[in-house]
């Protein structure tokens, strides 16, 4: 049972949970990994032993024009554009002979500015990252520690917590914090158990909600549902590899503890180092685990192996 001070998030919680929680060491003194390590062999069979339908679900938001960004942070849409094209081979302007011709392409984009996975170097505390290590080795080339590329691949259980369908709702409102109790509620109405080494998909209903309103409605580095911060023993105590969720920053906004910024990512992110997902499309995944009742699947969600990088993004699928 928690004590009363730790039914409300402060400040002095955050730094409770952040020293109680730390896997600072855990795994070594050169590890860059964090709680991908949950992930051992075992795990990866029985992940696979889950797939019984033959059915593979996308969980990506489509990378174009049309995604959630504003420009806040910096971030724009992904930036689509054609190089070459059948257009310039039928108005002879591919003179390779023999009637060759081709089309080619670019995409500028934000390696977070969709659905992505947080590297353990992209947030900082006091001037460090995951595992001690000096903020300062995130420079202007990339990062030289806890770049994305230490996790080339990631197949495990994935565990989808609806938390609304639980309640009987559509979505979750923006500002509405996800306690420890709701998620024994979503777990409890779909016959489920996190354990270690999953990763948990949270979902909120808030994508699915915004994505037809002008402008997402403020989505992107606006309020939002999300995690509360007294989340956390409920994570740290099930050992999860990652969490995974539809919102732009898996907390909820605004933030709980005034005069702070995401400050869930410190403890998940810095001290314990689990994978953190965000801007997941968890619609149709969603719809087909409220049909077959099976609220478990095998996930296979590696980044892309950018060396350096403090994010990058991804195509997750589902297999059932």
């Amino acid at each position: 049972m928690r004590t009363v001070d730790e039914c409300v998030p402060s400040r002095a919680l955050l730094d409770e949970y952040f020293a109680r929680y730390c896997n600072w060491g855990k795994w070594g003194d050169d590890d860059q990994r964090g709680a991908v390590n949950y992930i051992d062999e075992e795990k990866v069979r029985s992940a696979a032993a889950l797939v019984r339908r033959g059915v593979a679900i996308s969980l990506q938001l489509p990378l174009d024009a049309h995604g959630p960004q504003t420009g806040a942070f910096g971030r724009v849409n992904a930036i689509h554009q054609m190089v070459a094209t059948g257009t310039d081979h039928v108005a002879g302007r591919q003179p390779y002979g023999s009637g060759w011709g081709y089309a080619d392409d670019s995409l500028f984009l934000f390696l977070q500015g969709g659905t992505q996975w947080d590297a353990l170097g992209h947030i900082f505390k006091d001037h460090q990252m995951y595992n001690g290590y000096p903020a300062s080795e995130v420079g202007s080339t990339g990062a030289s520690r806890n770049g994305i590329e230490q996790v080339p691949t990631l197949v495990t259980r994935g565990v989808l917590l609806d938390v609304p369908r639980a309640l009987g709702r559509t979505h979750l409102e923006p500002g509405e914090a996800v306690t420890p109790e709701l998620l024994d509620r979503a777990c409890e109405h779909e016959g489920v158990a996190v354990e270690q080494g999953d990763i948990v998909l949270l979902r909120t209903g808030d994508m699915a909600h915004r994505r037809g309103q002008p402008g997402w409605a403020g989505y992107a580095a606006g309020d939002a549902p999300g995690l509360s911060l007294l989340s956390v023993p409920w994570f740290a105590e099930r050992r999860v590899a990652g969490i995974a969720s539809d919102t732009w920053g898996i907390e909820v906004r605004p933030n709980e503890i005034p005069g702070t910024f995401q400050p869930l990512h410190l403890v998940l992110l810095v001290a314990m180092g689990l994978m953190l997902g965000e801007i997941w499309d968890l619609e149709a995944l969603a719809q087909d685990c409220a049909e077959d009742r099976v609220y478990e699947c095998m996930l296979v969600a590696p980044p892309l192996v950018i060396p350096g990088a403090v994010g990058s993004p991804l195509n997750p699928q589902a297999i059932k």
